[in-house]
């Protein structure tokens, strides 16, 4: 959803540990991830492993994934084209595990009459 000259109003709808870091190209874009920095969603539905896969992306990197848990609903929308999210960074930590080094939250975006 663009939101240029719009009022938007912003829900939280979720968020967790990028799934797949240590697996794809975020040692590539660590050092550019900060907390607020925007991500993009890709809906994989031909992913061999997961029907309902959501990429995350920053710029050309692939990042990882939506976990699977919390994949299915996101992943139904952006396959009919809605996409109503806003994806950003909520927390970068270089010293825990891979697969916890990065947060991701999504917003729920609507205009506000």
């Amino acid at each position: 959803m663009k939101t240029e000259n719009k009022k938007v109003k912003r829900v939280h709808f979720a968020h967790f540990p990028l799934a797949g870091f240590s697996y794809y190209e975020g040692v590539l874009a660590f050092d550019q991830l900060k907390v607020g920095t925007e991500l993009i969603l890709k809906p994989e539905p031909a992913n061999h492993y997961d029907k309902y896969a959501v990429e995350i992306y920053y710029k050309e990197f692939k990042l990882g994934f939506i976990p699977r848990g919390e994949n299915r609903h996101i992943s139904k929308l952006l396959q009919v084209g809605v996409d109503c999210f806003e994806t950003r960074v909520q927390w970068v930590d270089g010293e825990a595990h891979p697969e916890n080094q990065v947060g991701v939250i999504l917003y729920l975006l609507g205009e506000v009459a």
